[in-house]
């Protein structure tokens, strides 16, 4: 497997390589109470919503395709958004596979008066490029430009391995459920 530090320019069948950078999304939201709990806090589904939409722009960026969400696998909440935040999420192709990319997001709240961030959360998630009828098509790989992004694609192999393995621990359990039982 290659990594970022022998990273080998695209030398593939695949359509041609791009850099992170010509696929970075980024969203903005401010806040409104129909957001948010009785506590006045962003309801984590619906940052989970925006995180989503932000991931599925980048990957469709880079795929030059259709994606599909394949699994947010990783979400940390890091801190509450409150009603009347401006929330700004940014997202980047960290690694394409063969047909899938894991796209790495962070979400910040922006204090416009202070001209501060605050790290709010962070998620990695797994797309797969998609033709009109749903079939997987391949996706150009992925060139690291920065040493931050190099580090965030050779880990996104170590995060697909886990994925993997975790998959087939669910297929094995599930395997000894008995009829009627699922996960």
């Amino acid at each position: 497997m290659q990594t970022g530090s022998d990273y080998n320019g695209g030398m593939s069948d695949r359509p041609h390589a791009s850099p992170v950078s010509a696929s970075q999304a980024e969203r903005s939201e401010i806040i409104f109470p129909a957001d948010a709990n009785a506590l006045g806090n962003l309801f984590g589904g619906r940052l989970m919503q925006f995180i989503d939409l932000v991931a599925a722009t980048a990957s469709s960026r880079h795929a030059r395709a259709f994606t599909v969400t394949a699994s947010m696998d990783h979400v940390d909440f890091v801190a509450p958004v409150h009603v009347g935040d401006l929330l700004i999420l940014k997202a980047s192709v960290n690694r394409a596979f063969r047909t899938s990319m894991e796209v790495g997001v962070k979400a910040m709240v922006e204090d416009v008066r202070a001209q501060t961030l605050r790290h709010v959360s962070s998620a990695y998630l797994t797309f797969v490029a998609v033709d009109q009828a749903g079939n997987h098509v391949e996706v150009p790989e992925v060139i690291p430009e920065t040493d931050h992004q190099i580090r965030r694609y050779d880990s996104a192999l170590r995060r697909r391995q886990m994925r993997s393995d975790e998959m087939a621990r669910t297929r094995e359990h599930r395997a000894t459920m008995p009829p009627g039982w699922s996960l």
